[in-house]
């Protein structure tokens, strides 16, 4: 009885020890977990915050700051070492005037910064005004700065005067002689520096503007006399089974509707014979771009391209006439050759037509105008009329070509902008020639066209 007594007792020892030393095993091993997710999460905290200490010095020192600071910490540091006085000296300047740069950085999200433009769209040309309102609507006086506007590529400075609490103080925008195309202007940037240009700091503000630069048009004849005629409803040469305008009578075919039967002459003859129509469409017009930077000379001509091909479009979206706007769009070099694609402008109003010539570009990397003609075509078959406007460098062989891509019974007119000659008409096979030296010629041709 002793016996198993004893060994009972050894077992029960030598279980409770095994499960002590597992409870302890687990503790240790939970600790180890949090140690290593600590570390982690404080590795990552100081990796953050040294990463935002970084960008925040790139944003804040200048160049002649950071020369500076290179001074202070080589000065002090070979001075105290090695007890050069002098380099102490020098090292003690430069971190004095690195404080004392400091204050001048505060305040910089204390303004309140308004900008308004008189108008949002303009004529290439010409300038746009506009206010900026600049209010204090921090509790402490803030202290001069500058106030940076981009324009474009530009950049508009004005300079801010000491503001009290509340205090508000208004500036006129002149932005003069501004070329065609989307102006971005903001956002306005509170800048605070200190006298030196050591340091400093920026805050940028929500207010953004897209002023629309639309090109220069003229006023053309309508698009129902000169040159450009087409009367609406005009009958054509294709013959339907049901239009408005009569051609003839033939036999009845399987598949012709009832109601187009002839009954008088189905009386006379004895045969069924029904109505033949010729078919009368709305007139339609195609206005093509080309924007190849090959194809133009400089920017001018470019300018003067799109100058006429906006003036073409306004005059018929003005007669109320189905319009299509056609240009060229950029193609990436690996697959130049194998894609073609073209861009459409919104001709539902004036407005947005202009708008959509105000964001065009010439491109190096994009069809040549004969393929966007080509493509012009296949996008809409029933065209009446075809306006091609190119610059000087597109030879008359290319011109044939791009006409040849349109229906036969589609008028094509070419106009090729060449500042350098003279306004004159050629009659091509297949097309007209229009060559314009300036906008203004545009007009005395359309309206010659008719007498030639």
């Amino acid at each position: 009885m002793s016996l198993t007594e004893s060994r009972l007792t050894r077992t029960t020892a030598a279980s409770g020890t095994g499960g002590h030393t597992h409870v302890t095993s687990a503790a240790r091993g939970r600790a180890l977990v949090r140690t290593v997710v600590w570390g982690t999460r404080a590795s990552r905290a100081i990796g953050a915050a040294a990463a935002a200490a970084v960008e925040w010095c790139a944003r804040t020192i200048r160049p002649a700051g950071a020369v500076v600071a290179l001074a202070a910490t080589a000065g002090l540091g070979l001075g105290i070492a090695f007890g050069w006085v002098e380099w102490m000296v020098a090292g003690s300047i430069a971190l004095v005037l690195l404080v004392m740069s400091v204050p001048f950085l505060f305040g910089a999200r204390s303004y309140e910064v308004g900008l308004t433009l008189a108008h949002e769209r303009i004529v290439a040309g010409d300038g746009v005004e506009g206010e900026i309102v600049v209010r204090n609507d921090g509790a402490r006086l803030a202290l001069p700065g500058r106030l940076d506007i981009p324009v474009g590529g530009g950049l508009v400075e004005f300079g801010v005067p000491l503001l009290r609490p509340g205090h508000t103080v208004s500036q006129p925008l002149d932005i003069p002689n501004l070329r065609r195309g989307i102006v971005t202007v903001g956002p306005a940037t509170t800048v605070r520096t200190d006298p030196i240009g050591l340091l400093r700091r920026e805050h940028a503000f929500e207010d953004v503007h897209e002023l629309y630069v639309h090109p220069r048009t003229v006023e053309l004849p309508s698009t129902s006399a000169g040159l450009i005629r087409d009367l609406e409803g005009a009958p054509t040469r294709r013959l339907v089974d049901a239009d408005m305008s009569f051609h003839a009578i033939r036999e009845y075919a399987p598949g012709d509707a009832r109601r187009q039967i002839h009954w008088k002459s189905t009386a006379k003859t004895g045969q069924l014979m029904v109505r033949q129509y010729e078919e009368s469409r709305r007139s339609r017009m195609s206005v093509v771009l080309g924007i190849a930077e090959a194809e133009y000379a400089d920017a001018d001509e470019f300018e003067l391209a799109v100058s006429c091909a906006a003036s073409l479009a306004l005059r018929a979206v003005r007669d109320a006439r189905d319009l299509d706007i056609v240009v060229g769009t950029e193609i990436p070099r690996v697959v130049r050759g194998r894609l073609r694609a073209i861009r459409h402008i919104s001709a539902a109003a004036p407005r947005p037509l202009l708008d959509g010539f105000s964001g065009i570009d010439r491109i190096e990397n994009t069809m040549p105008v004969e393929d966007v003609c080509r493509l012009a075509a296949e996008a809409n078959e029933r065209l009446s009329i075809a306006v091609v406007v190119v610059g000087s460098r597109v030879s008359f062989t290319r011109l044939r070509k791009a006409a040849l891509s349109f229906a036969s019974d589609t008028a094509v007119i070419a106009v090729l902008c060449d500042e350098r000659a003279h306004p004159r008409m050629q009659p091509l096979p297949g097309l007209s020639v229009l060559t314009v030296g300036v906008l203004d010629d545009l007009s005395g041709l359309l309206l010659r066209g008719t007498a030639s």
